[in-house]
């Protein structure tokens, strides 16, 4: 039979820190890995409230605030795991992960076990496997990102112009930096202008300059965004808004490296590498004379694609993971995780507005949680809306609408040809009806009519 010194002997070899509680949230017993743990001795914890040594977590707010142990409450409910940063009183940070046991009813001498593991070495190696998974801002393991990652470090290398096509929203100009800081310019300046943000009159002598007296209100000279980026990367976001006036002359500072202010005859040599970002067809708009050829082949010498949310849903759990993360810094104090049921719902969302819409919902989500953990009612209307719809769809097995909601919801990232395959199907199947399409994809009639828009289908 074990003695209570052999207990004692058994519990202190532990590695996890075990604290036992009585039913009013006092510390009757501790283990060595606890008191170390914790920053603490065995006889200055022993007595105390268990709320105090957790200060300025979400845990112990809770428990102060309903006056009993939320951890017990919990256990009981069978929602055991809480992750938490604990300030120790030399200054030490702890990350912990807390669980709690309800002891047997007849046990006299505790009531409640409260386990301890320190997560210091886990979130090292999950530190090294987020360095793995990310390049500059950008975040992602799905198989498009991890090419995407590898022709960002190639046209890096390179002097070449750059072409950025993707979706608003979908990350254009992280790609654009993470370009610009993994070059041999990175410790030039990096210069971003958004072209459809001036009218025409204005984007010239924004990109080039002015004399003083150039026009009406320019009472002093002024260098342009080619300038201000000499010697490092120019990002011209949105290339497709530029007006035909204009992209003449960007074309010769393409061709001749040098640029001439607004009311000047002089030229001036820049050395800036191109970076161009467009979510608009530039082909199409090509053949409809609305971008110049000529242009056009210069900018997209090394063509990049920027992946849509909805091709790369795998990133999904990553990309909260960080978006929370650095949500919290900016409010100190709160301990919001997200719950799987809210997970699952936004990976059933389709994402018209990609990885900045994703940033939106969780900020939303961040106003209306009402406790530590966001679920699926505290997201936006539309994507509890959709998430309700797809598993409706899903639940049924027998309606024939759920093999293509699986097929474009539970299925793989999807390439855009494949997902072109799928709203195709969907329109044969309901003889064109784009409603009836759009109830059994799953989606709402204007996120499909998107779709159809991007692909051409009419």
């Amino acid at each position: 039979m074990i003695t209570l010194s052999g207990l004692r002997q058994f519990l202190d070899n532990l590695e996890e820190g075990i604290l036992f509680l009585d039913q009013q949230r006092h510390v009757v017993a501790i283990n060595a890995a606890a008191s170390r743990m914790l920053g603490q001795s065995h006889d200055n914890i022993l007595n105390k409230l268990c709320p105090s040594l957790f200060k300025g977590t979400a845990c112990a707010r809770s428990c102060d605030k309903g006056g009993h142990c939320t951890l017990m409450k919990n256990a009981i409910q069978g929602k055991n795991v809480q992750d938490l940063v604990v300030q120790r009183p030399d200054g030490m940070l702890m990350p912990l992960r807390m669980w709690a046991m309800v002891l047997p009813s007849d046990e006299r001498l505790a009531y409640c076990a409260v386990v301890l593991r320190d997560r210091t070495h886990e979130m090292q190696l999950e530190e090294a496997a987020r360095d793995r998974l990310r390049l500059g801002g950008l975040v992602g393991h799905s198989g498009v990102m991890r090419d995407l990652f590898r022709q960002i470090l190639r046209a890096a290398a390179s002097e070449a112009s750059i072409l950025l096509a993707g979706e608003s929203g979908s990350g254009k100009e992280l790609v654009a930096r993470a370009l610009h800081e993994n070059s041999s310019r990175a410790k030039g300046p990096y210069v971003r202008v958004h072209c459809a943000a001036f009218p025409e009159q204005l984007l010239e002598g924004e990109l080039f300059g002015h004399a003083r007296g150039a026009f009406t209100g320019a009472a002093t000279a002024r260098e342009g965004r080619f300038e201000a980026a000499h010697g490092g990367t120019l990002l011209l976001d949105e290339i497709g808004e530029v007006p035909l006036s204009v992209q003449v002359k960007l074309l010769r500072v393409l061709q001749e490296h040098e640029i001439e202010r607004l009311g000047e005859n002089q030229t001036r040599k820049v050395d800036v590498r191109i970076i161009a970002a467009t979510h608009r067809d530039l082909p199409a708009m090509v053949s409809r004379g609305e971008f110049r050829e000529d242009l056009y082949y210069r900018l997209r010498v090394l063509p990049l694609h920027v992946p849509a949310l909805r091709e790369r849903k795998e990133d999904i759990p990553l990309l909260v993971s960080s978006m929370l993360a650095n949500m919290l810094t900016r409010h100190p104090g709160r301990d919001v995780q997200l719950s799987n049921e809210a997970l699952d719902a936004l990976g059933a969302y389709s994402w018209p507005g990609n990885v900045r819409e994703l940033v939106n919902a969780l900020e939303y989500a961040m106003v209306h949680v009402d406790g530590t953990t966001i679920l699926a009612r505290h997201l936006p209307p539309e994507i509890q809306e959709t998430s309700h719809r797809v598993a409706t769809l899903l639940a049924d097995d027998t309606a024939p609408a759920s093999a293509l909601v699986q097929r474009y919801y539970r299925a793989p990232a999807q390439q855009p040809g494949q997902e072109k395959e799928t709203l195709l199907l969907a329109l044969k199947e309901t003889g064109g009806n784009k409603a009836a399409a759009a109830e059994k994809l799953g989606m709402s009639r204007t996120t499909l009519w998107k779709r159809l828009k991007q692909y051409g289908i009419d």
